[in-house]
C-alpha cells in the first residue's frame, strides 16, 4: 500500500495502473531480498558446492530485481524501450532463478521460498508488461 500510495503523489503521475506498478516494484523488492537471503543460506550449507548456480543465479536475479525496482519506483510516465526490456529481463531472470531453486526445494527449505518469490515477482513484472502494452520490447 505505500509504493502505489507514493507513486500516486508524484506531480506527473504515471500513465499505468499505478496498483500493478506498486504490485512490481513491491514484488521486485521483495524478490530481491529472498535471492540475497536464499545465496546467503546456501552459502551456509553443508553441500555448498552443489548450490554454486544456485547462488550465482540468486544474485544474478537479486541484482536484476533490484535495478527493475529502482526504475519502476520512479513511475512509468511512458513506457520507454529500456523500461520494456528491463521488465522482460527482470521475468527470465526470475523464472530462471525459480526452476534453479526448484531443484534443491525439497532439501533446502530457502530455495523453495526464494523460488516462491521469484515466481510471483515475474507474474507481477508479466503482468505490468502487458498493462504497457509491450510483452515484448
Amino acid at each position: 500500500m505505500t509504493t502505489e500510495r507514493m507513486l500516486r503523489t508524484h506531480p506527473h503521475a504515471t500513465t499505468a495502473d499505478v496498483v500493478a506498478l506498486a504490485r512490481a516494484v513491491d514484488a521486485t523488492l521483495a524478490c530481491a531480498a529472498a535471492c540475497t537471503t536464499c545465496a546467503d543460506a546456501c552459502l551456509e550449507e553443508d553441500s555448498v558446492e552443489q548450490l554454486r548456480t544456485c547462488i550465482r543465479t540468486d544474485l544474478d536475479c537479486a541484482d536484476v530485481c533490484t535495478a527493475t525496482a529502482r526504475v519502476l519506483a520512479r513511475g512509468v510516465v511512458a513506457p520507454s524501450r529500456a523500461v520494456l526490456a528491463l521488465l522482460a529481463a527482470c521475468v527470465e531472470a526470475c523464472r530462471v532463478c525459480a526452476v534453479e531453486c526448484e531443484h534443491h526445494a525439497a532439501h533446502h527449505e530457502h530455495c523453495r521460498v526464494c523460488a516462491e518469490a521469484c515466481r510471483e515477482c515475474a507474474d507481477a513484472c508479466e503482468e505490468l508488461l502487458t498493462v504497457l502494452g509491450g510483452a515484448q520490447p
